[in-house]
C-alpha cells in the first residue's frame, strides 16, 4: 500500500493545510492499493509563494547553473527509473514491458533534449540598434494527465527550469505516484528552494486554483478537451498565458499504393498500444474502397495478437485507467454497434481471459461513416475505426472533418505524394509512413486539440516573455 501523504514546497516534504485523503485504485485488480493526500486552494497558495520567491534568483541564474541543475536532475532521474515503471503499472496499469522500456524511459530523455539545446539557446538577438530579449515569463502552474504520467511531467518542467522559472505542478489525482517520485528526484538534485513545487488533488480544486491564482503567469494543460475549456476560463480573469494539450481523432489515410502489411501492422499497434490512451493515436483509419476487406483482414490479424493480461506478466496489453474509463469504452463501443458499423473484431465485454479488471477487448470497425459517435468522439481505448473513400479529395475531406487537429498520419509508397497529402491535413503532428516520435520537433494540436507546442527549442517559446530594449547599442 503507497501512502504518500505530504506535498512538496519550497524543499520541504509537508503536510496538507486541511487534511483530507484520495483512493488511488490498481486498475488490474480494481482494488485500492494507496492514497494521496486532497490538496486545498490554500496549499496552492503556498506553492505558489515559493515558487513567486524563488523566481527572483532562479530567473538570473546563468545558463551554466542551469546546466548544472539539469545534469543533476538526470543523475538522480537514472536511479529512479525502475521505481517510476513499477509505479506507472500499478496506477494507470501499463504492461511491464511498456512501463520499463517507454513510459518511465522517455522523461528522462525529455532532460537530455533540454540540456542539449540550452547549451546553444539563443536568448537574445540584436535588430539594428534594438536588443531583443527572451526572459522567462514566471511561475508555471502544470496540471498533467494519467495516460502518459511521467512523460507529460517531463515534457513540461524540463524546458520550464531550463530557461528559468519556477514551477507548481499538479499530477493526476488517477495516477499520481510516479509524480511524487518524480519530486523525490527534484529533491535529491539539490534545486534551490521554491523552484519546483508539487501539491495533489482534484483537478476540480487543485487544478482550478492553480489556473485561476493570480501569482500564477502560465498554466499549462495536458487532458481532455473539456478540461482544457475549464482551464482557460479559470486562468482569463488573470490574463495569464495558456497552453493545452488536448485530445484527438487523428486521421490515418493509407494511400492505394501503400504497403499494407507494414502501414497496417504498424498503425493498428499504434492504437493498441497503452490500451488506446494515446492522444495522438491514429484511432480512424481511411482506405480505399476496393482495398476494405484486405485491409481489414490484416488489421484484424495484427489487433488479435494484443491479448490484455496482467500487466506484471508479459501481456502486451494492461487495463484501461479507471472503471469511469472502462464504461465510457464500453458505451461508445455498444453505441457503435448500434449505429451500423460491423466489428471485425473484439466487440462490447471483457476479454474471455480475464475474471477482473478494467479491460477492454481490442477492437476494430468497418463500415464506419464519419457521422458515427465512434467516428467523432475520442474513445480513449484500444478501438481502431476503419472508414471507406473512394478517392484522396474525399478522404482528405474526411480526415479533416473533425474538431480535433492533433495528429495525422499518411501511406504512400510514393513520398512524394504522402507529402501532398500530409500538406492539406489540418492537424499539428504528421507522420508519414510509421516514422516514429522525435522529441526535437514541436508536438501540439490545431483546432480544439489546444495550442502551444512541446517538445524541442519550440517548448522554450512557451515558457518565455519577449522584451525589447530600444536603443541598446547607440553606436549601430
Amino acid at each position: 500500500m503507497r501512502e504518500n501523504l505530504q506535498f512538496y514546497i519550497n524543499g520541504e516534504w509537508v503536510d496538507p493545510v486541511v487534511p483530507g485523503t484520495i483512493d488511488v485504485s490498481n486498475p488490474a485488480t480494481e482494488q485500492v492499493m494507496g492514497h494521496i493526500s486532497a490538496g486545498s486552494a490554500v496549499d496552492v497558495d503556498n506553492a505558489v509563494a515559493a515558487a513567486r520567491k524563488a523566481f527572483t534568483t532562479w530567473s538570473q541564474t546563468s545558463r551554466e547553473e542551469r546546466i548544472a541543475a539539469l545534469e543533476r536532475i538526470i543523475a538522480s532521474f537514472e536511479k529512479r527509473v525502475p521505481d517510476l515503471a513499477a509505479a506507472i503499472t500499478e496506477e494507470m496499469g501499463a504492461p511491464k514491458w511498456l512501463s520499463e522500456g517507454v513510459q518511465a524511459p522517455i522523461g528522462i530523455n525529455h532532460f537530455k533534449t533540454a540540456l542539449e539545446i540550452l547549451k546553444t539557446y539563443e536568448f537574445s538577438e540584436d535588430k539594428g540598434s534594438a536588443r531583443v530579449m527572451k526572459e522567462p515569463i514566471g511561475v508555471c502552474g502544470f496540471i498533467t494527465p494519467w495516460n502518459w504520467p511521467i512523460h507529460q511531467i517531463c515534457a513540461k518542467v524540463a524546458p520550464a527550469l531550463a530557461v528559468g522559472c519556477t514551477v507548481v505542478l499538479k499530477p493526476s489525482e488517477v495516477a499520481p505516484f510516479s509524480g511524487q517520485i518524480f519530486a523525490e528526484i527534484i529533491d535529491a538534485a539539490g534545486l534551490p528552494r521554491g523552484v519546483f513545487n508539487m501539491v495533489q488533488g482534484e483537478g476540480p480544486v487543485v487544478g482550478a486554483a492553480i489556473a485561476s491564482h493570480p501569482g500564477v503567469d502560465m498554466v499549462s494543460i495536458t487532458g481532455s478537451t473539456r478540461a482544457g475549456i475549464e482551464v482557460a476560463r479559470a486562468a482569463a480573469g488573470t490574463v495569464k498565458r495558456v497552453h493545452q494539450e488536448l485530445g484527438g481523432k487523428s486521421p490515418n489515410i493509407l494511400l492505394d499504393d501503400a504497403d499494407l502489411k507494414a502501414a497496417i501492422t504498424g498503425s493498428v499497434n499504434a492504437v493498441m498500444q497503452n490500451s488506446g490512451q494515446s492522444c495522438r493515436a491514429p484511432t480512424r483509419m481511411l482506405v480505399p474502397n476496393a482495398l476494405m476487406d484486405d485491409v481489414c483482414r490484416i488489421a484484424s490479424e495484427i489487433a488479435e495478437s494484443w491479448t490484455p493480461g496482467d500487466p506484471n506478466g508479459d501481456s502486451r496489453m494492461g487495463p484501461v485507467v479507471s472503471e469511469a474509463q472502462w464504461n465510457k469504452v464500453q458505451k461508445l463501443i455498444e453505441q457503435g454497434i448500434a449505429d451500423g458499423a460491423k466489428v471485425v473484431t473484439g466487440g462490447a465485454g471483457r476479454p474471455d481471459n480475464v475474471a477482473h479488471g478494467f479491460f477492454v477487448k481490442p477492437t476494430i470497425f468497418r463500415d464506419v461513416t464519419n457521422d458515427m459517435s465512434i467516428a467523432r468522439e475520442e474513445i480513449f481505448g484500444p478501438v481502431l475505426c476503419i472508414l471507406g473513400y473512394d478517392d484522396i479529395d474525399q478522404a482528405i475531406e474526411i480526415g479533416n472533418d473533425t474538431e480535433y487537429g492533433l495528429a495525422g498520419y499518411v501511406h504512400s509508397a510514393d513520398i512524394e505524394r504522402a507529402r501532398k497529402v500530409a500538406s492539406r491535413i489540418r492537424a499539428g503532428y504528421i507522420s508519414l509512413n510509421n516514422a516514429g516520435l522525435d522529441l526535437n520537433v514541436p508536438f501540439g494540436g490545431y483546432k480544439q486539440s489546444g495550442n502551444g507546442r512541446e517538445f524541442g527549442a519550440h517548448a522554450f517559446m512557451e515558457f518565455l516573455e519577449l522584451k525589447s530594449v530600444l536603443g541598446y547599442s547607440p553606436a549601430a
